[in-house]
């Protein structure tokens, strides 16, 4: 269950699975009138989410957050049935607080979530990543994006749909970057493709290699061929860079509350990643990057301390939970 027309329904569909659509809305930092049809459409989800939960009967209700996840726990503890829920971020936002009361248990990124739930209710599982993902090896990411393996890699990224600060910031000193006998693959997400492919085309250096988003082992595979990374701070750096021992340049999105800076702050403060304010990115870019690649043994011990925040069973340790509330 999803909210009704939300991008889950066709993520759920690629994977061959059954979706049913679920009312909901934000009731948060909202203002009066989109919060009262929130919570028409709250109650509307609630009792669509009693009637899916009576037919199928489930052993056990897990959920990662989202609107969508409020009326579908609801109805769950109405009906008896244990909720598990997932806090990818070491912060979680509000819907997940509210959860997190309904819930049996509370998977977590990290022990440093437990302060934000009832005593003993948290268990750190680490963060789920995609098997495909985790096969990615260095010698294969030179040959899939043709890179020189004497080069040092940096990999430039902001989610699938892209990050407008950290894509402009990037295209205007690309340059220097390569002039420095850097490679850079720039993943731009797909709003600002047009922009960096325009770049792409003004550089025509073989060693910038820009794409409008990766699915899957492609993504594992930039992240295997990357020296450093610079990057948003959301969820997935909190998994996926320890996995691979890659040290980062996070740079939080300003608009998403607070939860990217702590994910943030959490990987700078261990040593394993530099914060960078994005109102600095215009000035503060360059020498960031340059001020890592170009000490070799900073760049080591940050990669030593991203890979001892690595666990590698997150999806498995998930399932674990799961089924442990399910009962079986």
């Amino acid at each position: 269950m999803g909210s009704a027309g939300g991008m889950e329904s066709d993520l759920v569909a690629s994977a061959g699975r059954p979706f049913a659509g679920v009312s909901a809305g934000p009731l948060h930092g909202v203002g009066p009138v989109r919060m009262a049809s929130s919570a028409v459409k709250l109650a509307v989800g609630l009792a669509q989410a009693l009637r899916l939960l009576g037919r199928f009967r489930p052993a056990v209700v897990f959920t990662t957050g989202g609107w969508a996840s409020v009326p579908v726990s609801a109805a769950a503890w109405l009906r008896g049935v244990p909720v598990v829920a997932f806090v990818p971020d070491i912060e979680p936002g509000l819907t997940l607080k509210v959860i997190g009361r309904l819930a049996r248990r509370v998977a977590a990124t990290v022990a440093d979530t437990a302060p934000y739930f009832a005593p003993g209710k948290v268990i750190a599982t680490g963060y789920p990543l995609r098997p495909e993902l985790c096969r990615a090896t260095r010698a294969a990411a030179v040959e899939h994006f043709a890179l020189d393996p004497e080069r040092q890699t940096l990999l430039v990224f902001g989610g699938s749909r892209g990050a407008e600060s950290i894509n402009r910031a990037a295209a205007a000193v690309a340059g220097e970057w390569l002039a420095d006998g850097v490679q850079v693959l720039h993943i731009s997400g797909k709003l600002d493709w047009p922009a960096v492919q325009a770049v792409q085309t003004r550089l025509a250096d073989p060693h910038y290699h820009a794409f409008p988003y990766l699915h899957g082992a492609a993504m594992g595979l930039a992240f295997a061929a990357a020296d450093l990374a610079v990057a948003r701070g959301g969820a997935g750096i909190l998994g996926e860079f320890p996995y691979f021992g890659l040290p980062a340049v996070v740079v939080p999105y300003p608009h998403a509350w607070r939860y990217q800076k702590v994910n943030a702050d959490w990987l700078a403060s261990r040593g394993a990643a530099v914060y960078l304010d994005d109102a600095a990115l215009g000035d503060g870019l360059l020498p960031a990057v340059r001020g890592l690649l170009g000490a070799p043994a900073r760049l080591a011990e940050m990669r030593a301390r991203s890979a001892a925040l690595a666990t590698r069973d997150g999806a498995r340790n998930i399932a674990c939970v799961v089924l442990e509330v399910a009962g079986a």
